[in-house]
């Protein structure tokens, strides 16, 4: 079953009246830059160069780096390791999953069929999600995950066929790697959508749940990174936010429909860009 709540707006930043420590007002808060992590920190886990600097520069002019990916492969603590390897100091609450997105679309106590990484199933246990093998299901969650099989799909498929609802973390076609791009989360949820005749419901990066979710966790949003014009650009352009373009093998050389306001072969490049018109 659909969440309540998902998809509906206006809880941003609300809280209970009479708290004894009531949160800071928005304009105290630092604004923020969210950044996504493929193609832009690093390159399946391998650090891109001058990305830690990049963040570190960021920070250092008063901007809190909120790292937002449509990789919802990995558990929380194994990228937060992966930053901490890149030389990136991040809290948890400084990341931001399409895992997540996807699990507040299921109400606690719901049912759900995985053809999807450890962050997936991470992400729906916290939620209170059974995770069964099989239907019958209220859902099945598509996620980014090398260990696929036809097996995997044919489960994910009869599940939906049988009355579940489909819903993908997100719908990137390809994932980039330092050896080029491999299928990503897209195809395989392109795969379970056309076998079984259903329409996806999709969580991730430019879509309404993680929309919600951004806007209900960030307060001031002010710049959008990232190296997919058709992800993260539209992702600003729903925020109302800036885009700063990363140039990677995800990045299309055609014309995206989506301008930026900056863009460079790097973080750093597109950093350095984007401070000095703050400071300018």
């Amino acid at each position: 079953m659909i969440a309540s709540g998902a998809g509906s707006s206006g809880a941003s930043g609300s809280r209970a009246s009479g708290s004894a420590n009531p949160a800071p007002l928005p304009n105290a808060l630092p604004p923020v830059w969210v950044v996504d992590l493929d193609g832009v920190v690093w390159l399946a886990g391998t650090p891109l160069p001058g990305a830690a600097e990049a963040v570190a520069r960021a920070r250092e002019g008063g901007f809190r780096v909120v790292f937002v990916t449509n990789n919802a492969g990995p558990p929380r603590a194994r990228l937060l390791e992966m930053l901490a390897s890149c030389g990136i100091d991040a809290e948890s609450r400084d990341l931001v999953t399409s895992a997540e997105a996807a699990g507040a679309l299921l109400e606690p106590g719901s049912r759900a069929v995985l053809c999807a990484g450890e962050g997936v199933a991470e992400a729906l246990e916290e939620r209170g999600v059974e995770i069964v093998n099989e239907g019958p299901a209220d859902a099945v969650v598509v996620g980014f995950t090398r260990l696929a099989g036809f097996d995997d799909l044919t489960r994910a498929m009869r599940a939906v066929r049988e009355g579940a609802m489909l819903i993908g973390t997100n719908d990137d076609p390809t994932y980039p790697t330092p050896d080029g791009l491999v299928p990503g989360a897209g195809a395989l949820l392109a795969a379970v959508a056309t076998a079984s005749g259903t329409e996806p419901i999709v969580a991730g990066k430019p879509y309404g749940p993680m929309v919600e979710l951004l806007r209900a966790r960030l307060l001031r949003i002010a710049l959008v990174v990232g190296d997919r014009p058709s992800t993260d650009g539209l992702l600003a352009r729903a925020l109302d936010a800036p885009f700063a373009l990363v140039r990677s093998s995800a990045t299309p050389v055609a014309p995206h429909g989506v301008v930026a306001a900056w863009e460079g072969g790097s973080l750093e490049e597109v950093v350095g860009l984007a401070l000095a018109h703050a400071c300018g």
